[in-house]
C-alpha cells in the first residue's frame, strides 16, 4: 500500500508539472503572437495615421485632462498609464522618480502600483507644489509611499537631494515638467544616469513635435523645441539608452512617441 501511495504521489506530481509546462508554453505562444501583431500594427500606416488624427482632434478637447486616479486628476492618457503599469510590474523598482507633480494623480498612481507589489516608493519633484495639491497628496491613503521635493528639477541643490534618495536603488524615471528642449535635456543629463540597467526613463509629451504647429501659441515649447528634440539630442550624447519602439507601436495613442527609453548598458 505504501508503494502504491508513493506511485500515486509521483503520478500527481508529474501530471501537475506537465500542466504547468503546458500553461507556460501556451503563454509564451500567446506573447509571441502578440509581438508579431504589434509589429504589424506599427507598420500599418493607415492605423498609425488614424491614431495620430484621434490624438490631435481629441487634444483640442483636453482629452487627457478628463481622467483621475483614486480621486486625483492624472492628466495622462489611459494608454500611457497602462504602459507604466507594465513597466513597474516588469522592473519592480525601489524608487519611481517623477519630475512634475501638478495635481498629484500620477505619483499617486505609481504609489498605488507599488503598494500592490508591497515594495517601493515615489519621489515627486515640482517647482511649485500648490498648497491645496500638497494637502490632498499628503492626506491620501497612498501618501505613505510618496516623498516630494519643491524646487526646480534642474537646480543642482535639487539634483543632489534626488541622488541621495536614489543611491543604491533600482530606479524608474519619468520626466513631465517644463517641456522645452533645454529643460528636458538638462533633466536627462542630471537624472537619466540614476536609471537602472533594464529599467526605463519615460519622457512625456514628446508628441509636441508631431502636433499641429499652432497648437501651443502661449507656451515656450513647440516644433523644434520640445521633449522629443531633447531625447534625440541626449541619445546622440549617451548610448546607454534605446527607444522602445515596440511600446509605442503597441500603444499607438501616446503622449510619448520616442519617449520610452530603456537602459541597455
Amino acid at each position: 500500500m505504501l508503494c502504491l501511495s508513493r506511485r500515486r504521489q509521483r503520478f500527481v506530481s508529474v501530471t501537475l508539472e506537465i500542466i504547468k509546462m503546458t500553461e507556460n508554453n501556451i503563454h509564451k505562444a500567446f506573447e509571441a503572437e502578440c509581438q508579431q501583431e504589434i509589429a504589424r500594427q506599427g507598420d500599418d500606416q493607415k492605423v498609425v495615421a488614424l491614431a495620430r488624427d484621434f490624438f490631435n482632434e481629441s487634444a483640442r478637447h483636453k482629452y487627457s485632462y478628463h481622467f483621475s486616479w483614486m480621486g486625483r486628476p492624472i492628466i495622462q492618457l489611459p494608454q500611457d498609464m497602462m504602459a507604466m503599469q507594465e513597466i513597474i510590474w516588469q522592473v519592480k523598482p525601489d524608487l519611481v522618480i517623477e519630475c512634475g507633480i501638478a495635481h498629484g494623480g500620477s505619483i499617486i498612481y505609481y504609489a498605488s502600483l507599488l503598494e500592490l507589489q508591497g515594495h517601493g516608493e515615489v519621489l515627486g519633484i515640482d517647482l511649485d507644489i500648490r498648497p491645496h495639491n500638497r494637502e490632498a497628496i499628503e492626506s491620501h491613503p497612498m501618501a505613505k509611499r510618496i516623498q516630494m521635493i519643491e524646487g526646480s528639477s534642474i537646480d543642482e541643490a535639487t539634483a543632489q537631494k534626488v541622488r541621495a534618495i536614489a543611491e543604491g536603488k533600482k530606479v524608474i524615471l519619468v520626466l513631465d515638467s517644463n517641456h522645452t528642449h533645454d529643460h528636458v535635456l538638462e533633466e536627462l543629463r542630471l537624472y537619466a544616469p540614476l536609471v537602472s540597467v533594464g529599467s526605463y526613463c519615460v519622457v512625456m509629451d514628446t508628441v509636441v513635435e508631431d502636433m499641429p504647429a499652432d497648437f501651443f501659441p502661449d507656451r515656450p515649447w513647440g516644433h523644434g523645441d520640445n521633449p522629443k528634440t531633447a531625447v534625440w539630442k541626449y541619445l546622440e550624447e549617451n548610448k546607454d539608452f534605446e527607444i522602445d519602439r515596440q511600446m509605442q507601436n503597441k500603444l499607438l495613442i501616446t503622449v510619448a512617441p520616442d519617449g520610452y527609453l530603456r537602459r541597455v548598458r
